[in-house]
């Protein structure tokens, strides 16, 4: 069994909690608290991981960048950081926080405390109409939508590291100046949007105001730069290390890299759940100008974790990732899953059908992007990802091992997996048909030998 390979490997971390594993701890810390992207993990977790396994020098990858954590958590340890990333929303947070840290002004500063004393949109004359794509029609409070097509008119008059940041700031607030929150794999619509998602009346709570929104966006931005250059001052780092972004699927991306690059990967893809990004970020997107066939074809380049994914061409076409399909072939325990997914599928006992196919697609897609980390990382280097285990049709997919087992085929050894205390619950719908199970959210330690 699979268990009795691995279970030498186990190792509950009391030094780990859910905090520290998600978005929660980076809510208080300055600038990492500037854009509420739900499935981060924290700065503490990077620094934890860096310390602990004393990677204090050399270059950083997070093929899954997100919201750029791992990067800005290693350049501030002195450590060169690059990234991949494919939602442009998340590219541009890191790009704003890259211009604010290296490309800023004093005069660019006062022109955004300008912004939040004057508040220029206010007496703008013109509106910027913003795209509408079907998940976001209304979602907005009218007076909110003018406020926001006045503010982007009025961000044309500002050179483009002011208007970069100004526009981040808006992309910050959207959520919380809508009628919508984001929940897992979709937008739950407030009732007084006179849109109803889901079988129950939805209350958000308090809708913001735009002026009050926007103005302590941009206020906690300038103290936090403030602050953040104060402290780096005493940093132990002699050096802020260099951060580089490539924008696009890391399935493209990684194979142009050059071999033996990088002392440590640290990465988080998104999870096996059905969560599909391209709709909970829905509005951050649509105001950037992605239309519906642009969000699309987001979806199906991003890793497959949504019934809507089809499978990629490109996997079985690369003849360099044959040992890669091959390790996802032979791991019985997968093997034994796509088995009794597609026998329910038949069975008409699946939710949706598209299950087998969106479990299946994300393995093999993994198991390509972990055999070119393995090409990328120097020998003797360290890779560390976070990921839950998952629940289908009442049966446990025991993610941490079957990935584990793929990256041993691979060439890399399992050094831990380290387990959080407290596991993961399961949705509503799987424990009231199948009990409740709690499932291991871990972090993973593989190392290049």
């Amino acid at each position: 069994m699979l268990y009795d390979h691995f279970k030498e490997k186990f190792f509950v971390d009391a030094n780990l909690d859910r905090q520290m594993v998600s978005f929660q701890a980076n809510k208080i810390r300055p600038c990492f608290r500037w854009y509420k992207y739900k499935e981060a993990f924290s700065a503490g977790l990077v620094e934890h991981l860096l310390t602990e396994y004393n990677i204090l020098s050399g270059r950083l990858l997070d093929p899954f960048a997100g919201s750029g954590t791992a990067l800005f958590t290693a350049s501030q340890m002195g450590l060169d950081a690059d990234g991949i990333e494919l939602l442009p929303i998340a590219q541009e947070i890191i790009n704003a926080r890259v211009s604010i840290e290296q490309r800023f002004s004093d005069e660019d500063f006062a022109r955004i405390r300008y912004w939040i004393e004057q508040k220029p949109w206010e007496t703008a004359l013109t509106r910027r109409p913003i795209t509408t794509l079907r998940i976001t029609d209304g979602a907005y409070p009218p007076s909110t939508l003018e406020r926001i097509e006045r503010y982007l008119a009025a961000t044309d008059n500002e050179n483009d590291r002011v208007k970069r940041v100004l526009l981040f700031a808006l992309l910050s607030i959207l959520e919380s100046v809508s009628y919508t929150r984001k929940d897992g794999q979709y937008l739950r619509w407030d009732t007084r949007s006179g849109r109803q998602v889901g079988a129950r009346p939805f209350d958000k709570g308090k809708i913001l105001e735009f002026n009050e929104a926007i103005t302590q966006k941009l206020s906690d931005i300038v103290t936090d730069s403030t602050r953040a250059n104060q402290i780096s001052l005493f940093s132990q780092a002699t050096r802020k290390g260099a951060i580089n972004l490539y924008g696009g699927s890391c399935l493209d991306i990684l194979p142009k890299l050059p071999e033996n690059t990088y002392n440590v990967i640290i990465t988080s893809p998104p999870y096996c759940n059905r969560y599909d990004y391209t709709r909970t970020y829905a509005l951050e997107l649509a105001l950037m100008g992605v239309n519906e066939d642009e969000l699309k074809g987001l979806r199906q380049q991003m890793l497959s974790c949504t019934v809507e994914n089809r499978e990629k061409e490109l996997i079985r076409q690369n003849a360099v990732w044959g040992d890669a399909i091959n390790a996802a072939d032979n791991q019985d325990l997968l093997q034994s899953i796509l088995c009794y997914l597609e026998d329910l599928k038949s069975e008409n006992k699946l939710n949706n059908s598209g299950i087998p196919r969106m479990v299946r697609g994300y393995f093999y897609e993994l198991a390509c992007i972990i055999a070119e980390c393995h090409r990328v990382l120097n020998p003797g280097a360290t890779m560390f990802m976070v990921n839950d285990n998952v629940r289908y049709a009442g049966a446990s997919v025991s993610v941490d091992m079957i990935l584990s087992a793929i990256a041993e085929d691979l060439g890399f050894t399992v050094e831990n997996i380290l387990v959080l205390p407290t596991g993961k619950g399961n949705s509503s719908q799987q424990m009231g048909k199948h009990g409740r199970m709690p499932l291991r959210k871990c972090v993973y330690v593989w190392r290049k030998t």
